[in-house]
This record gives C-alpha cells, structure tokens and sequence, in this order.
C-alpha cells in the first residue's frame, strides 16, 4: 500500500483519467473528491459490498477481494 499525506485542497493522480482530491480536514474526518470517466464506478467499500449483495452476487470472499483490490488499486 503507499500511503501519501495531502493537505487540503491537494490531490493525487491516479493514472492519467482518475484524480483524488482532499477537500477539508474536520477532527478525524477527511471530505475528498474522486474526479473520474462515468465509465469508472465509485461506490464507497460498504455500498459496493450491498449492491454485489442485493444482485445475488456472492459478497464473501470473491467481491471482498475484489473490491479490496480494487481499493488498493486507487491508493496506488
């Protein structure tokens, strides 16, 4: 995992099409922005694992791999 610290107003680049953004810092809480193509999904973790569950669609294993993939894939 590569961890980069970001103050706000700041972002990171995720290839050439995917921008992250911070936007505020409250407390512990962090408000950030995801610029990316309507051709990319983004979904926080816990939505995407409701929505791979209400199709039926295994949310053990499988999609909890793929979704932390996927994650790991954005911190990049």
């Amino acid at each position: 995992m590569l961890v980069l610290t970001r103050k706000p107003n700041q972002s990171i680049m995720i290839g050439d099409e995917v921008e992250i953004s911070v936007l505020s810092i409250m407390g512990e809480m962090v408000r950030i922005g995801i610029q990316a193509p309507r051709s990319i999904p983004v979904f926080r973790k816990e939505v995407y694992l409701e929505i791979q569950h209400g199709r039926g669609e295994p949310a053990a294993v499988g999609a909890r791999a793929e979704v932390d993939a996927a994650l790991q894939r954005l911190s990049e």
